[in-house]
């Protein structure tokens, strides 16, 4: 069965934009935990605009049985608060490290590495990151043509960058990015290679892409996920609102209590 692993990014984004602790990262990991996903996805950025190196190591705290996913640039240098994705995975002793080439002006993860300029580099860091105990995943672009050398490089699994097939499943029209998708997760398992993928998967399309690939190990999930979250919630959180404004409408006003004009 195909593992769900939930990426909290979403919940540090709104969490930042009010400069307080609400909501925390922490807190929606532990609900992901309650209700059943097998793990959590976190990508702290060297800007940390959201998910914090704190925040990592807090979640790593709760994980407990399921799986602690750290996504990131392998590149990407230390600086200020940031250790590094090296001493994070280290510290967090994650079971997965995903290795991701994303820049700091990037809103999102929107391709795989380049292998003339990348691949000589991560062989190396590959080995750094397994020596820490973690299995390594790297972001790879549907219909990827250099598994093979990925492999070589002693990955143990890759994940397909899924962003152009929910575009273009939203539009109905979408066999081409699926195939690719297909294409991709067939070389990889041809490889000896895992398959995880992720990017704007969501209810409407998960289906789509699981039954197309069967064997996919893992998928991570985030902003879609926060987004159905919100409206599948909302609802339910204004009638507890109008409840608590009813119930202290019947309820006498306290001594001294301000009185209504």
């Amino acid at each position: 069965m195909t593992l769900l692993s939930v990426n909290v990014n979403k919940v540090a984004v709104l969490r930042n934009s009010r400069g307080a602790d609400e909501p925390r990262p922490l807190t929606a990991a532990a609900c992901a935990l309650a209700a059943g996903c097998h793990g959590i996805t976190v990508h702290p950025r060297p800007d940390q605009r959201h998910i914090r190196p704190a925040d990592v190591l807090q979640i790593a705290g709760i994980v407990g049985q399921a799986e602690l996913n750290v996504e990131g640039n392998p590149f990407a240098a230390a600086r200020d608060e940031y250790p590094g994705l090296l001493q994070l995975v280290r510290q967090s002793r994650a079971a997965q490290v995903t290795l991701v080439p994303d820049a700091d002006a990037q809103i999102t993860s929107d391709h795989g590495f380049d292998r003339d300029t990348d691949f000589p580099r991560l062989q190396a860091m590959i080995r750094e990151y397994k020596a820490c105990g973690a299995r390594t995943s790297v972001f790879v672009d549907p219909g990827c043509t250099v598994i093979a050398e990925l492999a070589d490089c002693g990955v143990d699994r890759i994940e397909i960058y899924t962003g152009p097939f929910a575009l273009a499943h939203a539009s109905g029209a979408f066999e081409r990015e699926l195939e690719a998708c297909v294409v991709t997760a067939h070389r990889a398992r041809e490889c000896g290679l895992g398959v995880n993928a992720g990017h704007d998967l969501s209810q409407a399309n998960l289906a789509t892409l699981l039954q197309a690939i069967p064997t996919l190990a893992e998928v991570s999930i985030g902003h879609a996920l926060f987004a159905e979250a919100l409206y599948a919630g909302l609802g339910v959180t204004v009638r507890n609102y109008l409840d608590i404004i009813r119930r202290c409408a019947s309820v006498p006003a306290a001594s001294g209590a301000l009185q209504s004009p």
